[in-house]
């Protein structure tokens, strides 16, 4: 698999989080990976005639959208497969769909069923481009086409959201005094942006946190892990663990095919 990860224009930064094209050449076998979730909604773009993936053993033969939330993924590239992966900030795929991502929460749509003859249209462009630079230009021309007709931001929603990243140990009282917004207000809010409610949102960031510590101190116990990423005790860690990745933190480490 080869994977090239290419240059954010400015005015799509705050809602990309990365861009990279990805292909799996003719002489390499398919690989089987158990992707784990991360609360981002990701696109990926076909530009060659071979199916894009298996996800969770169902065949996509285009373009797709993929949101994995709070539950993980089995994922299998297919020989010859080529397409541009786009990963938005948790939160940030919104404003290009105008529609709740919670109908797309841990789920695989056909993109051409959101976006309609667009997503075709543009996958031609693709196939025909000379390179992927030329590629890349392609797709964020449409990206910042489609941020132009969203005009409103919410604004409190998306500094609650930084905020969470930063201390994964904040709780729900502090989120509705940050935003002034009522229980059921926010419950929405979290639903239209992020497809999952603030309390699960909360918990799957912990899960997020975590196993960022725990790619980046493998040194570290997993108790100080644990506490780091704003867990109160360790039975918690490891039930998240079990809920979200269906493995223990040192067999994720130990795994060839767990990506995270």
């Amino acid at each position: 698999m080869l994977l090239q990860l290419h240059p954010i224009c400015p005015n799509l930064q705050p809602y990309v989080k990365l861009i990279c094209t990805m292909e799996c050449s003719e002489g390499e076998g398919m690989k089987h990976v158990h992707v784990l979730p991360d609360a981002c909604v990701e696109l990926f773009i076909s530009y060659t005639e071979v199916p894009v993936a298996i996800i969770n053993q169902e065949l996509y033969k285009n373009s797709i959208v993929n949101s994995r939330m709070n539950a993980p993924t089995a994922v299998q590239m297919r020989k010859g497969a080529g397409c541009i992966a786009i990963c938005f900030h948790p939160g940030m795929a919104f404003p290009f769909f105008s529609m709740s991502m919670g109908v797309l929460t841990n789920h695989s749509i056909a993109l051409n069923n959101i976006w309609g003859k667009a997503i075709t249209e543009i996958e031609e462009k693709l196939a025909s481009a000379d390179d992927n630079e030329t590629r890349i230009a392609i797709i964020q021309k449409y990206l910042l086409q489609r941020l132009q007709q969203h005009t409103k931001q919410d604004y409190a929603l998306t500094s609650c959201l930084k905020l969470i990243q930063q201390k994964p140990e904040i709780n729900l009282t502090a989120l509705h005094q940050m935003t002034g917004y009522s229980q059921r207000h926010l419950a929405r809010k979290f639903d239209q942006y992020l497809g999952l409610s603030p309390k699960e949102y909360l918990k799957v960031n912990r899960f997020i946190a975590s196993l960022e510590h725990l790619k980046n101190y493998p040194q570290l116990s997993l108790t100080h892990i644990a506490y780091q990423s704003g867990y109160f005790d360790q039975a918690h860690f490891i039930r998240d663990y079990k809920t979200y990745a269906g493995y223990t933190p040192r067999e994720i480490t130990r795994s060839q095919h767990i990506l995270y």
